[in-house]
């Protein structure tokens, strides 16, 4: 399949790719195409910021999670022949696992995909020093995919004697330069943190930013060079297998053929302000599996939805909402019985802290919640756990017996019972310990888990909330 695509990368973390990227997004929505985003590696907040501030769609690619003809599905999944697809690194072009493999990189991402790259430099401060860098990182570049490259940070009269100099010694297309100014970068961390209403003054007025550094981008960018770039992108071909590789037919789950939205179980997924990390892939497999999803909000909504069989508590920002949580009585009330009772519930970190007896925040207050795990959750003011790892249960509920989920970690908050029922396992250093309560219906703890790294995971997780529709 042809698809116009590009990658947006740089040497380093804070050289100003997610600027670059924002804006180019936006340039290109604004001359109407139809613009989808990805996300190199397992970042909520990037993707939620394009979908929320700039309105395309956005989703993770991240080749530690799914082999090489499975990450090239997911990207297909959500391609027409007429999409532009921006894809945005993450950390340095070429770290990857541990930061010393190529697995995980933007670079294997971009290599599996056969998608062209367009390095970011962050040039302030340098002088003729930036030739040799970029030396360095197009010589490493064995499959010739750097493209092109943007100055970050340096003034127009600079860029002006810099880009003759380096297009004559280094054989590559400058496309550009932002100059060096506070204003011209994005804090799509804070939409992360507080999710402004998308009709809110607050995100009216990150609107009107962006579009400000689009402007000043389309003027000292040239957008006609990266699409032809994009364009030139060679085809990229994967299977037609369906991300649900293990079902062959309806009865597989213990539906009939003819399967409606109405006989399907019904997964509620809490969504609001507190639980927004969620992966657009895990819920689409979900659905694959003949799942059907609604949304409901720990935070606003007093009780459950009507006759629903499973829950998913996905991460997201508790702390910052346990006073609301906790006010929230009747909706505490109603998941500890759903759980009691045996619906299938499956939490992950943010989700995994609502379900505990309270959480503690960093001022000391202790906030009452779902009470469905003896234990409480406490601030330790340093970042906890953090980055990939795969995950084993000790016995087999939601995977078969000896296979593995993968997933990642990133959270400053503990509890005081994180649970013993599977060991995690670090890909790189090889080091195990052990995290997850969970039974024959319930899979709680810290880790943030990507369902197509062993689609099975969702299988059982449906056909567990179709066991309980049918009691």
């Amino acid at each position: 399949m042809k698809v116009n695509r590009i990658m947006i990368a740089a040497p380093k973390s804070g050289s100003g790719k997610t600027t670059i990227t924002c804006a180019l997004l936006q340039a290109l929505k604004n001359t109407g195409r139809q613009v989808v985003s990805f996300k190199c590696g397992p970042d909520y907040i990037d993707p939620m910021f394009h979908e929320k501030a700039i309105g395309v769609p956005a989703k993770n690619l991240d080749t530690f999670f799914t082999s090489a003809e499975q990450t090239r599905r997911l990207f297909l999944k959500d391609i027409r022949q007429d999409s532009f697809a921006v894809l945005e690194g993450v950390m340095g072009l070429f770290d990857g696992l541990g930061g010393i493999r190529e697995e995980g990189s933007s670079y294997h991402l971009a290599k599996v995909t056969r998608t062209p790259i367009i390095l970011v430099v962050d040039a302030k401060g340098m002088g003729r020093s930036v030739i040799p860098m970029i030396a360095g990182f197009l010589s490493y570049d064995k499959e010739r995919l750097i493209q092109g490259v943007i100055l970050n940070r340096i003034s127009k009269g600079y860029y002006e004697i810099l880009k003759p100099l380096m297009e004559e010694e280094l054989g590559i297309s400058i496309l550009g330069f932002m100059p060096d100014k506070q204003k011209f970068c994005i804090g799509s961390r804070h939409l992360g943190l507080f999710l402004p209403d998308e009709q809110s003054q607050e995100m009216r007025d990150i609107r009107e930013k962006l579009q400000q550094i689009t402007g000043v981008f389309g003027q000292t960018v040239s957008i006609e060079a990266i699409t032809q770039i994009a364009q030139n992108a060679k085809e990229i071909e994967c299977g037609a297998k369906s991300l649900a590789p293990y079902i062959t037919q309806p009865q597989d789950m213990g539906m009939t053929a003819d399967s409606t939205p109405q006989t399907r179980p019904v997964i509620a997924v809490a969504r609001d302000e507190a639980f927004c990390f969620y992966y657009v892939d895990n819920l689409r497999l979900l659905q694959e599996y003949e799942a059907q999803i609604i949304y409901f909000s720990p935070l606003h909504d007093g009780k459950l939805p009507d006759k629903c069989h499973g829950l998913l508590i996905g991460g997201g920002y508790p702390e910052l909402y346990a006073w609301q949580l906790s006010q929230n009585s009747a909706m505490r009330f109603a998941v500890r019985e759903a759980v009691k009772n045996g619906m299938p519930v499956v939490a992950e970190c943010g989700g995994f802290m609502y379900l505990h007896s309270s959480i503690t925040d960093k001022e000391g207050l202790r906030h009452d919640m779902a009470g469905v795990i003896p234990a409480t959750c406490y601030d330790t003011g340093r970042l906890v756990r953090f980055g990939y790892i795969e995950i084993q249960e000790k016995q087999s509920y939601f995977l078969p017996e000896g296979e593995r989920i993968k997933g990642h970690e990133f959270h400053y908050y503990d509890s005081s019972d994180n649970g013993n029922d599977a060991i995690a396992i670090k890909p790189v250093t090889g080091k195990k310990y052990s995290c997850i309560m969970e039974g024959e219906t319930f899979w709680m703890g810290f880790a943030h888990l990507y369902y197509p790294s062993n689609p099975l995971f969702a299988r059982r997780f449906v056909a567990k909330a179709e066991k309980y529709k049918e009691t």
